[in-house]
């Protein structure tokens, strides 16, 4: 077989400058990795469990993760053509560190196996302490774990290079490894891993946008068709749905950053001039301008409404959008069945209720079987529909979202069910389609279903029976083929029995019932907070959180749950900047004078909520309570200590009001106060 080249990186060698910081950079993070694997309970000297997981975990691991192993296998086997001879092994492992594949050469497998190299074995760094796989998906960044390196001393014999696989969405998807003997560690290794993870991502690209526009573009017209190309993925209408590394770098804009653009943001010119260059029947690049000022080489590739008959639209900026429109239709034509990505899994960041919820979830996958979301305001009930969606066979077509809290009555009825012409005053000329309607095909989330009136409670009971829709001031039936998922925080047996929900329409809607937790009783609310928090750092900004704000967050009630900590995170790294470390002094008012005062009663909600999981959730002690105040007046105490008693300067520091801390004066040391 024939030995595939890999383009550089550059076009021109990494300065000796760059190298140095790369390596300081890389034992900061071992040394963060090997204080963590300590913290796990693990002894260097520990012989570490290498057995594999049941053949049952590692088939459902594997079935998850179809959509990488698709992709990531071709380019397995051609790194290892690579690296072959060289006493190497290629892993690929899940977004937990589960190995899923492996190839390696013949004279390091007796190796291999008495370390595991295996599929079905875990290689996190909760398992193995510190290693490149586990390490680099821990901090979502390529590294090199070489030798003495590894916590563990059974495994200092091994380097191992490892990239995490970031999927279209940007979110890790699994990990690609080398590992071999570190006798015969190269140099060039890392580099070798870090283009072939990025080849099996440009690859995603092609798959997962079925009618979308795909920007490939590079400063260079010669690095189009290249690993260097920047690939970025718009709608039809220009929103923004995806970017590729390179086109992040080359925008200058994280993934995060990039969502609120559109290609006329970006490129300078709307979605529409590309139909203006229909007409050019040359099949070379075309030059466009990016909104920093730089020119680029683009070509556009869109894929054909029947992607699976045939192949993708590859054209210049000359190819026919109109392809790219969804035909109108009648009925859904079952899409045949494809290796899809999966993003339920990504809400899984460990706590074993969310963990369980979606296991269960994952059961009924395909089934079309309704889904009840229930939880408080804030858990993300919105998200994990959107999830469900995403996972299902109708991800290709419309997940059509309803609050049934925010609509008023009076609209309701025609923005679900839609309206003919004249239906009434106001109605737009030709009418309008309702929710159900522009769901057709997809999935109908509606939240807070508990809050939609009773007399609409009945029509949609006879659209889900029936499945066809009535629009208001029609004589006709249209019909609609719909997924329905429901969320509520409320107690809907309690309003059927005082008979303000109906009791026929809620069995309709539970065929599966899932509760989220509260984040008071999520046990990964650190993992949590730090990817909420990354999400906030654009073009390689870092912002940590303070071992004193991450203590008072892990004792706050969070009655908002996580739309309440998103907003407080997103404030807190506004007042920091680009880099830097979140402090009390960083922390709105309200939320620190809410640490002093003890925490309100659960809502009646919450209480429900707490009575399903009563072990997850116990009630908050009066030495918790006590707790709040301590960190609290210990802030205090050190920012008058700081400012010589000057308390406009401390209350400043803090964030909080004069009078905030003239409360507390009984209460504090009276030197503070000199």
């Amino acid at each position: 077989m024939r030995t595939v080249m890999y383009p550089p990186f550059s076009d021109r060698p990494e300065p000796p400058a760059d190298r140095e910081a790369e390596s300081l950079s890389q034992l900061s993070l071992i040394t963060a990795s090997h204080t963590r694997s300590k913290g796990y309970g693990i002894d260097v000297t520990d012989e570490p469990d290498f057995s594999p997981q049941s053949k049952a975990k590692l088939s459902q691991g594997l079935d998850e993760n179809k959509f990488l192993l698709e992709h990531a296998m071709p380019v397995m086997e051609t790194l290892h053509e690579q690296i072959a001879n060289t006493h190497n092994m290629v892993l690929l492992t899940s977004s937990h560190g589960l190995v899923l594949h492996s190839l390696g050469d013949m004279d390091f497998l007796e190796k291999a196996m008495q370390v595991a190299l295996v599929p079905g074995v875990d290689w996190s760094e909760q398992s193995k302490g510190t290693n490149a796989i586990g390490t680099a998906l821990r901090e979502e960044q390529a590294i090199t774990v070489h030798g003495g390196q590894h916590f563990m001393n059974a495994n200092k014999f091994l380097t191992c290079s490892c990239s995490p696989i970031v999927d279209p969405y940007g979110q890790v998807i699994g990990a690609l490894d080398v590992t071999g003997d570190q006798r015969n560690f190269h140099q060039h290794t890392m580099a070798l891993v870090r283009m072939s993870a990025q080849m099996i991502e440009n690859h995603m690209f092609a798959d997962i946008f079925p009618t979308a526009i795909r920007i490939h573009f590079h400063t260079r017209s010669e690095f189009l068709g290249t690993l260097m190309e920047g690939i970025v993925v718009f709608s039809p209408d220009g929103r923004f749905l995806s970017a590729n590394r390179s086109a992040q770098f080359q925008l200058g804009m994280s993934f995060n950053a990039l969502q609120v653009h559109t290609f006329s943001s970006l490129f300078g010119i709307p979605v529409s001039s590309l139909h203006e260059l229909r007409g050019n029947a040359l099949a070379k690049p075309q030059q466009l301008g990016l909104h920093n000022g730089m020119s680029v080489w683009c070509k556009v590739k869109i894929k054909p409404l029947n992607q699976w008959a045939g192949q993708a639209l590859d054209a210049g900026l000359g190819s026919s959008l109109s392809n790219a429109a969804p035909a109108q239709s009648s009925s859904r034509t079952p899409a045949p069945r494809k290796l899809q990505l999966s993003t339920l899994r990504y809400l899984d960041t460990g706590d074993p209720l969310v963990t369980a919820v979606i296991h269960k979830l994952n059961m009924v996958r395909g089934r079309d079987i309704p889904i009840m979301i229930l939880g408080e305001t804030g858990t993300g009930k919105d998200l994990l529909a959107q999830a469900i969606h995403g996972d299902s066979e109708r991800a290709g077509h419309p997940f059509i979202s309803v609050n049934c809290a925010s609509i008023p009555e009076t609209l309701i009825e025609s923005e679900l069910f839609g309206y003919e012409e004249g239906a009434f005053t106001g109605a737009r000329k030709k009418g309008a389609s309702g929710k159900i309607q522009q769901a057709h095909g997809g999935t109908l989330f509606l939240d807070e279903i508990g809050d939609m009136p009773r007399h609409l409670q009945a029509r949609l009971l006879r659209v889900l029976q029936d499945r066809k829709v009535s629009p208001l001031g029609s004589g006709k039936e249209v019909e609609v083929d719909v997924a329905v998922i429901c969320a509520t925080n409320k107690n809907l047996k309690e309003m059927i029995a005082q008979g303000e929900f109906r009791e026929d329409l809620y069995y309709r809607l539970n065929g599966l019932v899932v509760r989220l937790p509260s984040l008071r009783q999520r046990t990964d609310f650190e993992v949590v907070t730090q990817k909420i928090l990354k999400s906030f750092c654009d073009n390689g900004a870092n912002i940590g959180i303070s071992a004193e704000v991450m203590k008072l967050f892990r004792a706050h009630h969070w009655p908002g749950n996580f739309r309440q900590l998103h907003n407080l995170l997103r404030t807190a790294a506004v007042m920091v900047g680009g880099q830097g470390v979140i402090e009390l002094m960083h922390l709105p008012d309200d939320f620190l004078e809410e640490q002093i005062q003890p925490a309100p009663p659960p809502s009646p909600q919450a209480t429900v909520a707490s009575a399903a999981t009563p072990e997850h959730a116990p009630a908050p002690s009066e030495a918790d309570g006590q707790r709040l105040q301590d960190v609290a007046l210990i802030a205090m105490t050190r920012m008058l200590q700081q400012h010589k008693g000057n308390v406009s300067a401390a209350a400043k520091a803090l964030g909080v009001s004069r009078n905030t801390v003239y409360r507390r004066k009984e209460q504090l040391p009276p030197d503070v106060w000199n």
